[in-house]
């Protein structure tokens, strides 16, 4: 099985469990307040493996929602580039995957790197909107991945109380899950999208103009305002890659990739068509070395516009290439594991 971002075959180790102190902490996004566990010690993870940083065990009713939240922060044993992959799996009661599974992931560029916030700490962050499929126990746990080609031993290191997984407290009545179509890391069907120069497309609609039914989501009729997020992972495809399909690859690594990006959630009116559009736009560099970006959105507590005539809405984001290397826009990886994913949120 071949990882996300890897350029070789990943190797599974045995899972480290960390104590963690359960703290009420503010709602991001969702309709209530969340309880977040953090990271009590570090814990490092060793290169070519996965390790389990952090649980959370809940009690749910068929058909309940709750978002999960994760942030997995590390620092690097090397001045090498090591991939880096946050991941969240909810499991049932016999260890059976109950939902897919949410992820996140980006090249760590060693520990010499001075473009993080904090000089080489490199934080990443997952989303999950988990339905329960019957009443019982469900575990949803934090897992994080380290892998290169680099030779000899390395390993990244999961930073105490920077890492952290969120569930909200309450059901999230009415919320919605969106997420991108198949998309395999190495991308042999050819089945990804892609924007670039050429013959590739200059611009996409992530959730829009897929190929799949643009979903419509309609707000409870008790809520006020609604909240929307979404997580874009984006890759470069630069000369050599293992990340892209083949004829994507049109410029040396190091060239790097410039996309611009919009964020839209759009209220229809009773033909079909916006009726009030809600948006957030920027410009992202994507460079060679981190190879894959998690581009965030968030349009927190948008009005309902009751003169549209409808309380329905669609969730689209755009992308559009600027300069340098052709961009893929991941999706779903093994019919499994979603890497571009968003949620919306009803609030009373």
């Amino acid at each position: 099985m071949r990882v996300f971002g890897t350029t070789r075959p990943f190797l599974a180790a045995a899972l480290v469990i960390a104590l963690a102190m359960l703290a009420p902490t503010a709602a991001r996004a969702d309709n209530g307040g969340v309880t977040r566990a953090q990271l009590s010690d570090a814990i490092r993870i060793p290169g070519g493996t996965t390790v389990e940083l952090l649980r959370r065990s809940l009690t749910l009713t068929a058909g309940e929602k709750r978002h999960i939240r994760t942030r997995l922060e590390t620092t690097s044993s090397t001045v090498g580039i090591v991939g880096l992959t946050n991941r969240i799996k909810c499991i049932n009661s016999t260890g059976a995957p109950a939902s897919v599974v949410a992820a996140s992931a980006r090249n760590h560029e060693g520990y010499d790197t001075d473009t993080y916030a904090t000089p080489g700490h490199l934080p990443i962050y997952a989303d999950l909107l988990f339905t329960s499929p019957t009443a019982g126990v469900y575990t949803c746990i934090l897992y994080g991945s380290a892998y290169s080609t680099l030779p000899g031993s390395y390993y990244l290191t999961a930073v105490a109380a920077s890492t952290w997984l969120e569930v909200s407290d309450s059901d999230q009545k009415g919320a919605q899950w969106w997420q991108n179509p198949a998309c395999e890391s190495a991308d042999t069907s050819g089945s990804c999208t892609y924007v670039g120069e050429g013959a590739v497309d200059p611009d996409a609609w992530v959730f829009y103009d897929d190929g799949t039914p643009v979903h419509k989501w309609k707000a409870d009729s008790t809520a006020t305002s609604v909240t929307a997020q979404a997580n874009v992972e984006l890759t470069t495809c630069y000369k050599g890659t293992a990340s892209c399909a083949d004829g994507m690859d049109q410029y040396a690594r190091g060239t790097n990739a410039v996309v611009d990006t919009r964020f839209d959630f759009v209220q229809l009116d009773t033909t079909g068509h916006a009726c009030r559009t809600y948006s957030t736009a920027s410009r992202k560099t994507i460079t060679d070395d981190g190879h894959h970006y998690v581009a965030y959105f968030a349009l927190p507590r948008m009005g309902i516009e009751a003169a549209c005539g409808t309380r329905t809405f669609i969730m689209r984001v755009y992308v559009k290439h600027v300069s340098g290397q052709t961009v893929k826009v991941d999706g779903v990886q093994n019919g499994a594991t979603s890497l571009t994913n968003g949620i919306a949120f009803n609030h009373p």
